[in-house]
């Protein structure tokens, strides 16, 4: 059985590590431990059998709590409206779909919850030295646990301010969706179908699955669909993939033979449903992040082709990678499921069309355009030629249409030609 990680994981795991994402959950984690260390240097003092006789310590460690407290919180609210400014800048400039990127950010986090621990440590331990709590023994260990805490504060400001320079331009917000995609998609290379068998027709009196739910499929427990099949000695077919829109007339699965409502129910479970996508099980969400990146750039208030070139650099890497892991497809490993596979010309849609559309007239953009959807085609084109072909053809009549410029587009012709040549033995 292979590890349940990345796609495979199941529900239960998926909802904590949603969990753990959340801003706030690392702050509140590190904030019990500042509090819990400050108090432990109250009752530790049993516990330390050798007289440090450090007085020095023990009379500074008043003050430099003082001075850590006043500068943390400072500093915190800095920080604060620093990482606020860089998500509007994010959601005005980029797109709202990459703000929930900046808000996962490890090294923002980190910092937050490292400046509110820092202070409530300072605090607690202001108020232990003043309602006298802490012995000499005591004190001791308070300013042992004050200067590891200066430590980790040097460290977390020095991580902070490299970070502060690229935190939320357009360049590290297209670099965090290429690698929340590139991942996905990948995982769905090695693993098509997230490791169920291939899509048959549905067995003549099937029962339907419904979700009460509307809005998209945020994640599909592959493992525990594949343990209610094996229990109920059933066929399931999961009719929906991450990000898919569902409502409550939409069937998600279909079981064969019917199934008994409780087992519908357990199958519906399985099914995660959100009111937006999540790029964990979603590779088309990151493409269609990608490509909602470069819209904006090239739209006449922003004029930034740049930025969509580089856009398309990005999406070329993902999808060679999702080729890449798909020349190493591994075998299925849930007997009773059947799902529907990634298209790559849902994949192509998602991602150039846009892209085709707002750039029309801009011949770099064209041209850029065209060397990717060659690239993909002479890659693997037994998976992407047909499909890049036919972006390739529609990309430029949508430049001839839009009134590029005589001379740009006989170039762009030029580029394409490949196109319209005929596939190679």
């Amino acid at each position: 059985m292979m590890p349940l990680d990345g796609p495979f994981i199941g529900r239960t795991s998926w909802l904590l590590r949603q969990f753990r994402k959340q801003i706030w959950v690392r702050a509140a984690m590190f904030s019990l431990a500042a509090v819990a260390t400050a108090v432990l240097a109250a009752i530790a003092e049993p516990l330390i059998p050798y007289d440090f006789n450090l007085t020095l310590a023990a009379g500074s460690v008043g003050n430099i709590l003082d001075i850590l407290a006043s500068s943390m919180l400072a500093v915190t609210t800095f920080s604060l409206s620093v990482m606020v400014s860089a998500y509007s800048a994010a959601a005005a400039n980029v797109t709202p779909r990459s703000t929930k990127l900046l808000l996962s950010d490890s090294v923002a986090q980190n910092t937050l919850a490292t400046f509110i621990g820092s202070f409530l440590f300072s605090i607690v331990g202001i108020i232990g030295l003043a309602a006298g709590f802490y012995s000499d023994k005591g004190r001791i260990i308070l300013f042992g646990a004050t200067l590891a805490v200066l430590l980790i504060i040097a460290g977390t400001l020095l991580r902070w301010i490299e970070q502060l320079g690229k935190f939320g331009r357009v360049g590290d917000t297209i670099k965090r969706v290429e690698e929340a995609t590139t991942a996905p998609a990948g995982q769905w290379g090695n693993r098509p179908r997230l490791g169920a068998r291939p899509w048959t027709m549905i067995p003549y009196g099937a029962s339907e699955v419904m979700c009460p739910d509307v809005g998209y499929v945020r994640h599909i427990d592959m493992a525990a669909l594949a343990e209610i099949a094996a229990d109920a000695s059933v066929t399931i077919h999961i009719d929906v993939i991450a990000g898919s829109f569902v409502h409550a007339a939409r069937p998600v699965a279909y079981v064969s033979p019917p199934a008994h409502d409780d087992c519908a129910a357990r199958i519906a479970k399985c099914i995660t449903i959100g009111a937006d996508r999540e790029y964990d099980q979603d590779p088309r969400f990151g493409l269609i992040v990608l490509s909602e990146i470069a819209s904006r750039a090239l739209s006449p208030a922003v004029n930034d082709p740049g930025t969509a070139i580089e856009v398309i650099g990005a999406g070329l890497r993902v999808m060679l990678a999702y080729g890449d892991a798909r020349s190493e497809a591994q075998e299925p490993c849930f007997e009773g499921l059947h799902a529907h596979d990634l298209a790559a010309r849902d994949l192509f849609d998602d991602f150039f069309n846009p892209i085709a559309r707002d750039g029309a007239a801009l011949v770099e953009v064209q041209m850029r355009l065209q060397f990717a959807l060659e690239a993909l085609a002479r890659n693997d084109p037994a998976l992407y030629e047909d499909c890049a072909r036919s972006h390739a053809a529609l990309a430029l009549e949508r430049a001839g249409k839009a009134g590029m410029f005589v001379h740009d587009l006989d170039r762009l012709k030029t580029r394409a030609a490949w196109a319209a040549a005929p596939p190679e033995e």
